[in-house]
């Protein structure tokens, strides 16, 4: 019998990959599925983005590029970084990664091993504790409360530091709370950090465009004290609606770049050449596509906001950014896991049990509002008409 070695049982997933092919099979049974599960905008690229593509294929560029990403893709991202957050970043400091979950491995990779503690927001990406628990490392969840609108509490993050803490996983605008932590509680945070030297911290910011109700993005390249140990995580999927393309980006610190960098090479040589030459038509281009992507992110989130608070047993609290609901349904009755199976199987609105998410993810549901209006009313009519009806074994 082939043996493997333990660590690949420490593996876990991301089951909203899951979810989908069970919702696309039941499709493609015939079944009316209404998909408010996997976290992808429901957009198209710009045009001017897929035919930059098209004209680096037709220009020729088919071959290898640099495992760090062509110079003027790693320019753009500098300059962008600059215009947005008047921060200083160096093109040298920037790596064009394969979407954005290589950043988190490489990042949990050069930290974790055992006896090593690694923080990260529960509930949060699934993919964090997945990575941490392989490395062999201890994984330490960072509470993310409700009654905190789901942003993150500095004070109870700093608590939760020891001598073993060598990495901190921070998300805002988050996946899947849809929480956005305010500029004063990361002040805290940053401030408390430098108690704490030799502790890394990957910010996971993918979702930075995608904030509401007159709140602004705190991007932490913006504190000069932990720059030297900050590893900054981002891309074009969810901004371009381009998740498809496999394209992000990644800013390193120091040592920690030419590490990365011998990963790449290890791990996959390069990103693709023509989806980087889209990237950087999607930085260097109008934005106006942008602009209308988020606008319309944010009458939905309204629209689901006023509609799951009317369902029996659920409240919802307004999330401040990403395209993400984390509606309570303790008072339903339902566990979250088993209330999104039979939503799905009984109505077929696809949802996401918030223990998908974490430990205390339990008592909630995902919903991603990354769908059309008539579609979003239509599920949470379902919803209602079910919980109505059926009550929880």
């Amino acid at each position: 019998m082939l043996k493997t070695i333990a660590a690949f049982d420490r593996i876990g997933e991301e089951n909203a990959f899951a979810v989908l092919a069970r919702a696309n099979a039941l499709a493609a049974q015939g079944r009316d599925i209404i998909s408010l599960g996997i976290g992808q905008p429901d957009f198209r690229t710009p045009d001017f983005i897929v035919d930059a593509a098209i004209k680096a294929l037709r220009d020729g560029h088919h071959g290898y590029t640099a495992a760090t990403g062509i110079p003027q893709l790693r320019e753009a991202v500098a300059a962008d970084l600059h215009k947005r957050f008047k921060v200083e970043v160096s093109p040298d400091s920037v790596m064009i990664m394969p979407g954005g979950k290589p950043t988190m491995f490489m990042s949990i990779l050069m930290f974790g091993e055992l006896g090593a503690e690694i923080m990260y927001p529960d509930p949060g990406f699934p993919i964090y504790r997945s990575m941490i628990e392989f490395t062999g490392a201890t994984p330490v969840p960072v509470p993310i409360r409700e009654e905190n609108g789901f942003a993150f509490s500095a004070e109870e993050t700093l608590r939760l530091i020891t001598p073993k803490t060598r990495l901190i996983i921070v998300n805002s605008p988050a996946n899947p709370t849809g929480g956005v932590t305010p500029k004063a509680e990361v002040d805290k945070l940053v401030a408390g950090l430098d108690k704490w030297p030799d502790v890394a911290i990957m910010s996971d910011e993918i979702y930075d465009h995608m904030v509401y109700d007159g709140e602004t993005h705190v991007c932490l390249l913006s504190y000069p004290s932990i720059r030297d140990r900050l590893i900054l995580l981002n891309g074009w999927s969810k901004t371009y609606a381009m998740t498809g393309w496999r394209l992000g980006y990644a800013v390193w610190p120091g040592k920690l770049y030419d590490y990365a960098r011998k990963l790449a090479v290890n791990l996959h040589s390069c990103v693709n050449a023509s989806a980087q030459y889209a990237g950087l038509a999607a930085l260097t281009g109008p934005q106006d596509e942008v602009t209308k992507m988020v606008t319309e992110f944010d009458k939905r989130r309204k629209v689901v906001v006023e509609g799951l608070n009317k369902l029996p047993g659920v409240s919802c609290v307004v999330p401040k950014g990403a395209f993400y609901a984390f509606p309570n349904i303790k008072g339903t009755g339902w566990k979250a896991k088993e209330l999104a199976t039979t939503l799905l199987n009984d109505t077929g609105v696809v949802t996401i049990g918030g223990p998908d998410f974490g430990l205390l993810g339990e008592g909630y549901l995902r919903l991603s509002y990354a769908n059309s209006t008539e579609n979003i009313l239509k599920a949470l009519a379902r919803m209602g008409e079910f919980l109505s009806k059926k009550k929880a074994a």
